[in-house]
C-alpha cells in the first residue's frame, strides 16, 4: 500500500515538474525574462516532487488508518493550499538587478497548481477499484 503512494507522488512529482520546466521554457522564450537567480529547473523539481511525495504519504496516511472517508477533505485542502501558496510569489520584493519584475507572478503562479493539478490527474490510474 505504501509503494502505491510513493509510486503515485513520485510519477505525479516528475510530471509537475516536467510541466513546470517546459512552462518556464515557453514563458521565457515568448516573453523574454531571465529569472533563473530565483527560479531554476532544480527549484521547480524539487518543489514539485516534495509536494506530491507529501501528498502521497497524507494519502497513505489516511488509507493506514482507514479514514478514506476524509479523502474529498484531503483533496479540498490540497486546493486551498495550492492558492494560499500563491501569496508568498505575489509579496516577494525582487532584487534590483531583475528586468520585468512584474512578469516574475506570472512565471510561478501557475507553476504552484501544476503539483495539484498532476497529482489528481493520475489518481485513477492508481486507485481503480475505490
Amino acid at each position: 500500500m505504501i509503494q502505491k503512494s510513493f509510486m503515485q507522488g513520485l510519477i505525479s512529482g516528475i510530471l509537475a515538474a516536467v510541466a513546470g520546466v517546459i512552462y518556464m521554457k515557453i514563458y521565457q522564450n515568448a516573453l523574454g525574462p531571465d529569472f533563473h537567480k530565483i527560479v531554476n529547473i532544480g527549484n521547480i523539481a524539487g518543489g514539485a516532487i516534495f509536494a506530491c511525495m507529501l501528498f502521497g504519504l497524507l494519502s497513505w496516511l489516511l488509507e493506514k488508518f482507514n479514514m478514506l472517508k476524509l479523502k474529498g477533505w484531503f483533496y479540498i485542502v490540497i486546493a486551498v493550499l495550492s492558492f494560499a501558496s500563491i501569496i508568498y510569489p505575489i509579496s516577494i520584493s525582487l532584487p534590483l538587478d531583475i528586468q520585468n519584475p512584474e512578469l516574475f507572478p506570472g512565471l510561478v503562479i501557475p507553476m504552484h497548481f501544476f503539483p495539484a493539478l498532476a497529482y489528481f490527474t493520475i489518481e485513477p490510474f492508481f486507485n481503480k477499484g475505490n
